[in-house]
């Protein structure tokens, strides 16, 4: 009983930081449930961050359509993207050797960490950059209007390589997808953040609904309940803190939790 009731401030500072980041949590949760845990399979400490991820990202998602900051026709193709991908990842992750795979991963993921340090916000965005772009326009809730242009076919690719590594690696796709929505797609940051949460619910759903339905969840149930009470919430205060903190903030946020998953994974990789 004890060990459920700690989980659930554990769970409200996931929830709190995944949501205002908009990259769910799972890479910080899965490190640390190993330590929590060891003697749990690598493969029940997945099922649970992905289940706890998923009622972060939904409970982030529901903030952020009140707030109104969700681009719900690209998180659909987004979403529908992610799932090839994930199948894709799940049938090729015996064929690739994982240290180096998780070497080149890591590397590139500090880099891109660096690389967000450096320049936070694409300065280089604008409305129409070519005639295959589409062109978005969002209103939230305070009456700002986001508009935005990018190339749907380039979306959809990256979705897809976003699906297949977070299947491959078993972290969040939101780590990855929110600094190339906002790099590459053109997103502005709180765009980027709540859209890829939406993405992310999707995504998370359909992964834990196969970790129950084979088993491997059922024995982390007990500590996927009290840590989705506790991210509920802090999600909640995650999708409010970014409403409050500019672009720039959010971005070298996020590049900070990059660089630490990075530096994850090359741990893992020469372990």
């Amino acid at each position: 009983m004890y060990q459920f009731l700690w989980l659930i401030p554990l769970g409200f500072l996931v929830g709190t930081f995944g949501t205002l980041i908009g990259a769910g949590g799972g890479f910080i949760l899965v490190p640390v449930l190993l330590l929590l845990y060891p003697d749990k399979s690598p493969e029940t400490i997945t099922a649970i961050s992905l289940a706890v991820v998923f009622f972060n990202s939904l409970s982030g998602s529901v903030a952020y359509a009140k707030m109104k900051k969700i681009d719900y026709k690209s998180g659909i193709i987004f979403a529908l993207a992610t799932l090839p991908g994930s199948i894709l990842g799940s049938l090729t992750i015996s064929l690739i050797p994982r240290n180096v795979f998780n070497i080149i991963f890591g590397v590139l993921l500090v880099l891109g960490s660096v690389y967000l340090f450096i320049r936070p916000q694409n300065k280089s965005s604008r409305p129409r950059s070519s005639k295959r772009d589409i062109i978005r326009t969002v209103t939230d809730i305070d009456g700002i209007v986001y508009t935005f242009s990018y190339n749907p076919l380039l979306g959809i690719i990256i979705s897809v390589l976003v699906g297949y590594i977070s299947s491959l690696l078993g972290i969040g796709g939101g780590i990855i997808h929110v600094p190339v929505m906002i790099q590459l797609l053109n997103f502005p940051v709180h765009l980027a953040t709540a859209t890829s949460h939406f993405v992310l619910a999707a995504m998370s759903f359909s992964g834990s609904i196969v970790h129950l339905l084979t088993g491997v969840l059922s024995s982390g149930i007990s500590q996927t309940i009290g840590l989705a009470i506790g991210v509920l919430f802090g999600a909640q205060l995650g999708a409010l803190l970014s409403s409050k903190l500019k672009g720039g903030w959010i971005v070298r946020s996020l590049a900070a939790a990059l660089g630490l998953a990075g530096l994850r994974i090359l741990f893992m990789a020469f372990s």
